[in-house]
């Protein structure tokens, strides 16, 4: 696989990211399910960052397949709808992964659900040293245990590789006070601190994923996935959608 060359990291504002993708955002315009040009689209976007320097690791979502949440909500048992929520998320990292290698981006999948036949084991150090590499590390099946979001495992992970910042990539361009296509009033943030999140009750991520950014300084960006150029501009240092620290 040819490597791409790297571009001067000094010039960045962000030089090691973590994205947090939502199973919903890899189903595109669809319902459920993954969608071709989605992946493929996300795929352009991580390798303009990757041609910049940017060591980028992911957490993917499994919302596009099944929600433990909604299992529960119709009666099944909570702990196994997060493991099959978990499993879902393994099955997005692997598509993405193809989406990446298929734009000659060098990637691995960790998971924290052993599954060593398909992917690798989650080993903080062994994923530190492929962002070392210049690979692409996709973090699967959440933190590996119920009831915590993969938001959480977003900001664990994060935390654990030393990320510079926490993206939320979603389908709205900032964070807002309500939903800005149901009420054309809602108001637009450009800037919050985590406090503000927290009291506002905004939902950018859950309290638990808020709280431990909050703790130990690491911010998020809150921004919108399907604006092209959008993650390149936000590391070279650009106001790209709503920045929530201190």
């Amino acid at each position: 696989m040819s490597p791409i060359s790297p571009g001067n990291k000094s010039d960045l504002k962000y030089s090691k990211i973590l994205i947090k993708l939502s199973g919903e955002a890899l189903a595109g315009t669809r319902e459920f399910g993954l969608d071709a040009d989605t992946l493929q689209f996300i795929a352009n976007e991580i390798q303009s960052l990757k041609s910049l320097g940017v060591d980028v690791a992911i957490v993917v979502g499994g919302g596009n397949i099944f929600r433990g949440i909604q299992g529960s909500a119709s009666g099944m048992d909570r702990t196994t709808g997060d493991h099959m929520g978990m499993l879902a998320t393994t099955i997005n990292a692997l598509a993405l992964q193809d989406a990446l290698e298929r734009n000659d981006i060098d990637t691995r999948v960790q998971s924290a659900i052993p599954m060593e036949k398909v992917v690798e084991p989650y080993i903080r150090r062994r994923a530190v040293r492929h962002l070392e590499k210049g690979r692409v590390v996709i973090f699967a099946s959440g933190t590996g245990n119920p009831y915590f979001s993969t938001d959480t495992a977003a900001a664990l992970r994060a935390m654990e590789v030393e990320a510079d910042v926490l993206v939320k990539a979603t389908k709205v361009d900032f964070i807002y006070d309500k939903d800005p296509k149901k009420y054309p009033d809602a108001k637009k943030y450009e800037r919050l601190s985590y406090i503000d999140v927290l009291n506002k009750g905004l939902g950018v991520m859950d309290s638990t994923a808020t709280s431990l950014c909050m703790d130990n300084k690491l911010p998020i960006v809150v921004m919108n996935l399907q604006e092209k150029g959008a993650l390149a501009r936000l590391v070279k240092g650009e106001k790209v959608g709503t920045i929530v620290s201190v």
